[in-house]
């Protein structure tokens, strides 16, 4: 593969999927296997709207981890950069499509997951420098190496565009809320662009309102921030301004996954130098095709179809 466009980091992990919908994990009979986690996701999706991408992470010395690179290379994402830690196995996680617009997740990954076990030694360095797009996420710091892995990979950076923080909370990875705060706080002042739900500003930076979420980012010395409200769109964010860009309306078969469909999306819309409200009228628009499909990495849309919904 030619030089990479966007480096995602983070969670990665095979999803499985009740092929029954409306019923609890227990009257499920069978499943659906489909690649997933959040920094996975997001450059598979960037990669279906044509981008350059690759992930940083690590899986067992399993089949579910020659499964996960052969997924990647089979969507155009380059594989080269995930690594193997010996002793772990690759995550699995059930979803529970009851109810499907917010499924329930089932993680399997303990003792600690591969991805955040990342340290020096596996990571590309000048890529990680260069890189026209870096993607980190709040889960990447929920626990040793990973931690200070990601910290060393943005003090390398220096805070050049774009470096992106996808918030992505998720309570069953943190101790409190506490540390999580401090710990995705200090990343704030390292990144250049922040996405995230109100649950996760308010994680983040302590208010779950868009309007103070978003003035409390921008204080952080972020030049773009996405703020997801659900049904009442997306506010965006700048030192120039603020719009709120209205939702697509969809039937929602499942909820997994819209939010790393519309990173992709982010991605593609920060390398192509589009201004913010485009950037993010695109992405909503990919978050509500994936919302109206099963599965996550599978479901990721080309840029016809979002066109098409536009």
């Amino acid at each position: 593969m030619t030089s990479l466009e966007v480096l995602t980091v983070g969670r990665v992990g095979v999803d499985l999927y009740p092929e029954q919908s409306g019923v609890p994990l227990a009257r499920v009979s069978t499943f659906a296997k489909s690649l997933g986690g959040t920094a996975t996701n997001v450059a598979v999706a960037a990669a279906r709207l044509g981008r350059r991408a690759g992930v940083l992470t690590k899986v067992g010395p399993d089949g579910f981890g020659a499964y996960v690179r052969e997924a990647l290379e089979g969507f155009g994402v380059s594989s080269a950069h995930v690594g193997t830690s010996p002793d772990l196995l690759t995550p699995v996680v059930f979803c529970e499509l009851n109810p499907p617009a917010d499924p329930p997740l089932l993680f399997y990954r303990l003792p600690i997951a591969p991805d955040l076990t990342l340290n020096e030694d596996d990571v590309p360095w000048a890529l990680v420098r260069d890189v026209p797009l870096l993607w980190v996420t709040g889960t990447g710091v929920s626990a040793e190496p990973a931690r200070e892995t990601q910290r060393m990979m943005l003090a390398s950076r220096g805070r050049r565009s774009h470096t992106v923080l996808d918030l992505d909370y998720r309570p069953m990875f943190w101790p409190d809320v506490g540390t999580a705060r401090t710990e995705i706080g200090w990343m704030l002042d390292h990144v250049t662009v922040a996405v995230g739900n109100r649950a996760e500003v308010e994680v983040a930076v302590g208010t779950s309102d868009p309007d103070e979420a978003a003035s409390r980012l921008l204080d952080r010395g972020i030049s773009l921030a996405l703020v997801k409200k659900g049904a009442e769109g997306v506010l965006v964010a700048t030192p120039d301004g603020r719009w709120t860009v209205e939702p697509n309306p969809v039937e929602v078969v499942c909820g997994l996954g819209a939010g790393d469909a519309f990173g992709g999306s982010v991605v593609h819309g920060l390398l192509s130098g589009w201004d913010p409200v485009r950037i993010a009228r695109h992405a909503n628009a990919a978050g509500a095709i994936v919302a109206s499909r099963l599965a996550c990495a599978d479901a990721m849309p080309n840029q016809e179809e979002i066109e098409e919904l536009l």
